[in-house]
């Protein structure tokens, strides 16, 4: 059997297992579907025995194919966005949330880790404006936005500082947006999953901290992310001699690619753009852009 690349993705895991065994595997359920052209998968996992031989909790992984460097200009933006923002509805409650917290994950300094941050600076923040002048904005849902930073630079977990947010403000429903590792180069910035497992940041690349997720923090919570990085043990011929050659600490570096400033950057708006989409009813691309001025 091949060996299993460190990754965050779950279709990537199943890719793997499928070719070992040129089955699908129990308690998996997968479809394609496609929304004005770009194509999607829905991969669910209904049993413990899947979710064990998949490596990943119980629940539903969505993942949209996209461009790696999507500039807002670009002709495919909005349809990027557009399918994403419908995934994302996939997974809102069933009474439909009044009030959400996004959480921008990562370190705004390290350029693969600053979806999150980057995300967030194109999610329109409500929650004041309702207080303020709830007539003007009484078409949008109450949206707050925080951006935890990593512990080794704050000295608080993101799970203990979102929990802490959310007991304060007692959200409907939070999102949660961060970067992600894959197992091979042709998904990065390209690959974006979302799903209703939440995440354990730093899983992707070993540092795993703790869980964010429904049973942490007491509501919904809905997980979007990309694949920024790649252990360069995925990269690797799958065979033992080769592994000698990451003594000495090699076997941590983690590969990213060419352009990551943009790539992260775009990935980023359309991210941010989505989650717009997704949470107010009605609304457009061009009413984002004219709102984030």
């Amino acid at each position: 059997m091949k060996q299993m690349p460190r990754t965050d993705l779950a279709a990537e895991v199943r890719d793997i297992l499928r070719e070992a065994s040129a089955n699908e595997i129990s308690g998996v359920e997968f479809s394609e579907e496609k929304y004005n052209g770009i194509n999607y998968h829905i991969l669910e996992l209904l049993t413990d025995e899947a979710s064990e031989k998949m490596g990943k909790p119980k629940g539903v992984y969505c993942s949209v194919e996209i461009e790696p460097v999507m500039r807002r200009d670009s002709d495919i933006f909005p349809s990027a966005v557009q399918a994403a923002a419908s995934l994302i509805r996939r997974f809102m409650p069933e009474n439909s949330p009044s009030t959400v917290l996004v959480a921008g994950l990562g370190n705004r300094s390290i350029t693969p880790d600053a979806v999150g941050p980057l995300a967030t600076d194109a999610t329109l923040v409500t929650r004041h404006l309702k207080q303020f002048m709830p007539r003007d904005f009484a078409a949008f849902r109450d949206v707050a936005v925080i951006t935890p930073g990593v512990l080794g630079t704050t000295g608080i977990e993101s799970a203990v500082y979102i929990k802490s947010i959310c007991d304060a403000m007692h959200p409907d429903w939070v999102i949660v947006i961060d970067a992600l590792a894959a197992g091979g180069m042709d998904r990065l910035c390209r690959t974006l999953q979302i799903t209703n497992t939440g995440i354990t940041p730093g899983s992707g690349v070993g540092n795993s901290r703790n869980a964010i997720n429904t049973e942490t923090l007491g509501v919904p919570v809905v997980a979007v992310g990309v694949p920024t990085v790649v252990d360069l043990r995925s990269l690797l011929p799958d065979s033992v001699e080769a592994l000698p050659t990451l003594e000495n600490g090699g076997g941590e570096m983690i590969v990213t690619p060419r352009g990551i400033d943009s790539q992260v950057a775009c990935i980023g708006r359309v991210i941010g753009y989505a989650v717009n989409l997704a949470l107010h009813d009605g609304i457009t691309i061009s009413d984002i852009d004219l709102l984030l001025g």
